[in-house]
């Protein structure tokens, strides 16, 4: 532990001039595929998994959330995973796309019926065609006798009795992404049952789970306070770049997808040459090469490469606002558009989000601590595939407004605008930067997310660069890009005020924000703070998890800030005592 923490200080007093280094391997499959590995025998256990170069910006109108629902359809299984009779699972599958398009063709009716005026909305049952229900009650029938024949979440099981776990994946406006840990001596299981799901998927119960994909949307966007708010912000904030659509889809596209649009995207985007494989831990490389290519080298190339995102974002030339009623704290969210991976803005503005950021940073002193107009501030860079944007916000305090909130972060940023920053506390920020890449080394798992999300969004050699050129960072380029890209015509602003009649006494608006999944998870972290007396740990553990922030699963960011924030509150309630 003393060696450790003695490498780690080291670390950060010489900053990248002894960066660490991740040892990837880097190989090509003759079909294209792309392998990345790690060697790492520190635990006997193997991070593996694979991202695929496919992400809502991918889509298009009428099939957004395709992507994310391919997520959901890859864990389906196969011919020999998933169904007791193969041969009669395919016949009802055929069956059933057979019923599905005459009740597209119903469909189509009723939305003209409805564009007429003759109907109302299309999607309630009441409107619904004697013939549709017709053929919809055919579909049910075809639908309970497939059931009898599924073995349900036989691709997890057969994992789990290996001694695999955290089986999971995940899908972002980039990439969707695949992962799971299983022992060193189950790689061969594991290349079989990746390749297996890539090679001969079965997307059996598609429009089930397509229903499933619905109710997730409704439960994570629509069911919250300020999800739907939030999509129609962002759509509001992009002009023209399809980074404007939600990753999950817009609600009237995710029932009219069919099975015909998902083996068209399938065979456009899961090819060999679109997909990079990573594996992290204890497997000697030769070996782990020879058994992939065994495997995943059965999978036959592709006929044409995917095509790229080639919609430009063009500038913004007005300053964007929108006011909204939510069932939440008063608060203000503003967008700007930045930059997109790799560019060389994005170091300094990397840099500047972390000036910004957590609690040592400038929102926090500035408007919590001194001028007491929020209880909460946020910075974010999000430097994406094709395009980025700065994101900035707080919560107002009890009896500030949100326009208040807003004009102290447009101060702090004049600051930084006409202020070079203080060595002292630029370097403070390269430090910071410096343990993070210390830190990134510490389990397999961790190892792996870092070279997936970076090959995800392009290069994977990022994993091993990115440090050296934050580095590399003075406050002058601070200066520049705060002048460059925070300007009043770029911004998009978001003020949100509590609904009247909302918010009961006694109610916690943080868990009024999550969904009815997530809200008990908080409730058994806040039970379990309110029992800690010890502030010194409580702060440890809000050091590691703010270190490793926009680390792992995107989907469960968001939780993660929110329990950052009430481990924060119980630190804070400690040191009054």
């Amino acid at each position: 532990m003393k060696f450790a923490c003695l490498l780690l200080a080291t670390a950060l007093a010489l900053g990248s001039a002894v960066a660490q280094q991740i040892p990837v391997i880097e190989k090509r499959l003759p079909n294209g595929f792309k392998l990345l590995m790690v060697e790492r025998h520190e635990e006997p256990r193997i991070a593996g998994g694979w991202v695929v170069k496919v992400g809502s910006a991918n889509e298009r109108l009428g099939i957004t959330g395709i992507a994310h629902l391919f997520e959901h359809m890859m864990f389906k299984g196969t011919p020999t995973l998933g169904t007791k009779d193969a041969k009669r699972d395919l016949e009802l599958i055929a069956e059933q796309e057979r019923v599905r398009d005459l009740m597209r063709q119903e469909e189509a009716n009723l939305r003209a019926s409805s564009r007429r005026g003759e109907v109302g909305d299309v999607t309630k049952q009441e409107n619904f065609t004697p013939r549709y229900r017709e053929l919809e009650a055919d579909f049910k029938k075809l639908m309970d006798e497939q059931r009898q024949l599924l073995v349900k979440n036989e691709f997890d099981r057969v994992y789990t009795i290996a001694g695999a776990s955290g089986m999971n994946a995940f899908t972002s406006e980039d990439m969707t992404g695949y992962f799971i840990t299983v022992p060193a001596n189950k790689l061969e299981l594991w290349c079989w049952m990746e390749s297996e799901r890539l090679l001969r998927p079965v997307f059996r119960e598609f429009y089930a789970e397509r229903d499933v994909v619905y109710e997730e949307r409704r439960m994570r966007v629509e069911s919250t306070p300020i999800g739907k708010f939030g999509e129609e912000f962002n759509a509001m904030f992009w002009i023209a770049h399809p980074y404007m659509w939600p990753v999950l889809g817009w609600p009237s596209d995710i029932p009219n997808i069919s099975k015909k649009d998902a083996d068209i995207f399938y065979a456009l985007y899961y090819q060999p040459q679109n997909i990079t494989l990573i594996l992290v831990g204890d497997f000697k490389p030769d070996e782990a090469e020879a058994m992939v290519q065994r495997y995943f080298g059965r999978i036959p190339a592709g006929t044409q490469p995917p095509p790229e995102v080639t919609t430009q974002e063009p500038p913004q030339l007005a300053e964007k606002r929108m006011y909204a009623e939510a069932e939440t704290n008063p608060q203000v969210d503003i967008l700007w558009k930045t930059v997109g991976f790799q560019h060389h803005d994005s170091y300094p503005l990397d840099i500047l989000q972390l000036l910004l950021s957590n609690r040592t940073g400038r929102l926090y002193k500035g408007l919590v601590l001194g001028r007491e107009v929020a209880t909460e501030t946020y910075a974010q860079q999000d430097s994406r595939k094709w395009a980025g944007l700065f994101n900035i916000g707080g919560e107002a305090k009890d009896g500030k407004t949100p326009e208040e909130v807003e004009a102290a972060i447009y101060a702090e940023l004049e600051r930084l605008k006409t202020e070079p920053v203080p060595d002292e506390e630029l370097q403070k920020v390269k430090n910071q930067f410096a343990a993070l890449e210390y830190r990134k080394l510490t389990t397999n798992l961790a190892i792996f997310f870092q070279v997936l999300q970076n090959e995800g969004l392009g290069d994977w050699r990022e994993v091993n660069e990115s440090n050296a050129k934050l580095q590399a960072v003075t406050a002058a380029d601070v200066q520049r890009v705060a002048n460059t890209y925070f300007t009043k015509e770029a911004r998009a602003v978001a003020i949100y005020t509590r609904k009247p009649g909302t918010g009961a006494s006694g109610d916690d608006p943080d868990l009024a924000q999550l969904s009815a999944e997530q809200r008990p998870v908080i409730r058994r972290i806040v039970d379990a703070l309110n029992s800690e007396s010890d502030a010194s740990k409580l702060k440890q553990q809000l050091a590691q998890m703010e270190a490793q922030a926009g680390q792992g699963d995107p989907k469960r960011q968001q939780l993660q800030k929110l329990i950052q924030k009430k481990v924060a509150e119980r630190i804070a309630e400690l040191e009054k005592k």
